[in-house]
């Protein structure tokens, strides 16, 4: 949280002043502004330093700091972080463990996780990617409840990669 300015450290010729209970209190100079909020017992922050003029308000400073870090600290309770889950699979792999992965990857997706699923290929493997992508995309089928292929699956050397992101919410 960027530092306001208060009091003293206010040297503008000209303010624009807005009172404690945001009644508008006329243009004046600084100095005047600083003895009416001293008066009420308050602090003279600056509130908006690109305005013509600029704007200040006389409040309880450490009040204000106080909601302003509560509020911040809200929104970052709020925020929803978006995970990067992983889920190997096999080139050989059952029709019964792809359903079983599949149901796993589903829970993920709809945690609001996005999955990167993966293939390595090995041996002969490597001279039939198309088999890996075929089981890539019947993958992606089992999954469409939850989630939707957000990277089409890609041959990069002896892996196999694609990406499912979470159903967008109405």
């Amino acid at each position: 949280m960027k530092e306001s300015l208060k009091n003293e450290q206010i040297s503008l010729a000209e303010i624009r002043l807005i009172g404690a209970n945001s009644e508008q209190l006329g243009i004046m100079s600084s100095a005047k502004a600083l003895e009416i909020a001293k008066q009420q017992g308050l602090d003279l922050v600056l509130i908006a330093p690109e305005a013509k003029p600029p704007v200040c308000r006389v409040m309880d400073y450490g009040k204000h700091r106080f909601d302003e870090l509560k509020k911040l600290k809200d929104q970052r309770k709020n925020q929803k972080i978006a995970k990067l889950k992983e889920m190997p699979l096999s080139m050989t792999i059952d029709d019964h463990d792809l359903e079983i992965k599949a149901k796993q990857v589903c829970k993920f997706l709809l945690d609001g996780s996005k999955v990167k699923v993966n293939i390595r290929m090995f041996g002969r493997l490597q001279g039939r990617p198309q088999v890996g992508i075929d089981i890539m995309n019947k993958f992606a089928s089992l999954c469409a409840s939850a989630g939707q292929i957000d990277k089409q699956p890609e041959v990069n050397g002896r892996n196999i990669f694609m990406f499912l992101a979470p159903l967008a919410k109405k």
